[in-house]
């Protein structure tokens, strides 16, 4: 199935300033992968069948890595609606825990809450079985061997990094169809804002769209 994002502005690499950027642009994502990148009258013209996701006066751009995902799935607990005690994560939560499922469930939570960030992209590594179960199906990407030195940090790593440097990878063709959709800044600043993310793509699935 081919699918059309379009939003108004979609950049592609935010890490490299020479990179091209696309007023009223799109993202053409065919299953899982990225076809064609460019403005979208172009791209819907060449492909009128294709399903349009129309993004408003949003921003497209690649999707977050949080350098955070060991403490935040391993040691930080994420709360159960029901428990009605917030959503933010509970510093050490899961220290000394023994009970696998309610590691697990904390870890699902988590990670629902990562991608309702825009994230696409967490560092590891996982040492707890049903956390590592929990990151496998979630889709993310998970990059090895940095988490454990990032210490704490937030679901949303906006709030901590400036966009180059949070951003994962660029959205290419041929790649994998990972990207996030966010709100523009003041004045249509070109770059996403810490808890504005309207939509999150992983390998061309729409698995977070903000209600």
């Amino acid at each position: 199935m081919l699918t059309l994002h379009r939003a108004a502005l979609v950049l592609p690499d935010p890490a490299d300033p020479a990179a091209p950027s696309y007023a009223d642009g799109a993202v053409l994502v065919r299953d899982e992968l990225v076809e064609a990148v460019g403005p979208y009258a172009a791209l819907a013209a060449a492909h009128p069948s294709a399903r349009v996701r129309d993004w408003g006066d949003a921003l497209l751009t690649p999707g977050l890595r949080n350098p955070f995902g060991h403490w935040l799935l391993e040691r930080a607990y994420h709360p159960d609606p029901r428990e009605e005690v917030g959503d933010e994560p509970v510093p050490d939560g899961l220290a000394g825990e023994r009970d696998e499922t309610r590691c697990g469930a904390s870890a699902r939570r988590g990670l629902q809450r990562m991608l309702g960030s825009g994230v696409t992209a967490v560092a590891g590594p996982f040492e707890r079985a049903p956390v590592r179960t929990a990151v496998a199906r979630s889709g993310l990407v998970v990059l090895p061997g940095t988490g454990a030195d990032a210490g704490a940090g937030p679901l949303d790593p906006l709030a901590v990094l400036p966009p180059a440097e949070a951003v994962h990878g660029r959205v290419a063709v041929g790649g994998r169809a990972d990207f996030a959709v966010f709100a523009r800044g003041a004045g249509g600043a070109d770059g996403p804002l810490a808890g504005s993310c309207r939509a999150t793509v992983l390998a061309g699935r729409l698995l977070f769209r903000r209600r």
